[in-house]
């Protein structure tokens, strides 16, 4: 191990420039999946936010029998993903919409009648808020038939759901092509320094060094190079959420466990690049 140290510290002193472009490669590969990383977190952050206020509300007809309303109440209070049922009179809901909107009570006063119909408001269990499941809960709402609409926020909960997709996917590609990009300058860097030690390396095997004792030094050489792409990656994505947590809106930092991820991805990039270009280019020796 020694000698694979003192090897792979050689290497950075011949080839600082292209261990350096090693490096900011990989580190602009986790730079761009840190900033998704981000949006990500925090589009979720929201959306549980978003979702704990999601509700399902089931517009009745004007001649909803009470009976079958409150019989279909108990039904979908049985509903696995529903927590609560609430029956909002017309009354009830003329005065909500008067708290809620007090710009309107001019309007709502000089009315003859109450053009505000009756519904049944349904808070969901915790979990069992997301797209499908709401959708779910509001086509066998919408299957009664004294409910004339089913109301819950389609529009917007499937643009922000679309959005953290978009959000993911881009991470994953961008995160790629850099990771691409990052493997060709390693497998550049580790043909140089085996080309340089070619004749180093002839002896060696005649003395009987295994291509593992060889290939140590490159390995190690490329863990570090991978390590210090992460660190690069942290500190260009910090300072990124430092600027648009302070001057747009307030962000989350991504939880601790994602940050050594990306480390140990970034060591990972190193040594998996390093290990395959030594292992092909030592056959050509």
């Amino acid at each position: 191990m020694p000698y694979a140290i003192r090897e792979a510290l050689a290497a950075f002193r011949r080839a600082p420039l292209l261990t350096g472009l090693s490096s900011t490669m990989i580190g602009l590969s986790l730079f761009a999946i840190g900033l998704f990383g981000i949006a990500a977190h925090n589009i979720r952050i929201a959306l549980e936010r978003v979702e704990s206020r999601v509700e399902v509300v089931a517009y009745l007809r004007d001649d909803a029998p009470p009976e079958a309303v409150e019989l279909a109440r108990s039904e979908i209070a049985s509903f696995p993903e529903v927590r609560q049922v609430l029956y909002i009179s017309r009354d009830q809901a003329l005065e909500i919409a008067r708290q809620e909107l007090a710009e309107m009570n001019a309007v709502f006063s000089g009315l003859d009648f109450n053009p505000l119909p009756a519904s049944l408001e349904l808070r969901l269990k915790p979990g069992q808020r997301d797209e499908k499941a709401v959708q779910a809960v509001a086509e066998r709402v919408a299957a009664y038939p004294f409910v004339e609409e089913v109301q819950y926020g389609r529009d917007w909960l499937d643009k922000v759901y679309l959005l953290r997709r978009v959000a993911g996917a881009a991470a994953i590609v961008l995160g790629a092509a850099f990771a691409i990009v990052a493997a060709v300058i390693i497998g550049a860097a580790v043909r140089m320094a085996v080309f340089a030690r070619r004749e180093e390396i002839v002896v060696m095997r005649l003395v009987g060094a295994t291509n593992g004792f060889i290939r140590r030094p490159f390995l190690l050489e490329g863990l570090v190079t991978g390590l210090a792409g992460g660190l690069i990656a942290l500190a260009c994505t910090y300072g990124v959420f430092r600027i648009l947590s302070g001057a747009v809106f307030r962000l989350v930092w991504i939880p601790d466990l994602w940050v050594a991820g990306g480390l140990v991805a970034g060591a990972v990039m190193g040594v998996l690049s390093s290990g395959l270009s030594v292992r092909r280019h030592l056959r050509e020796i």
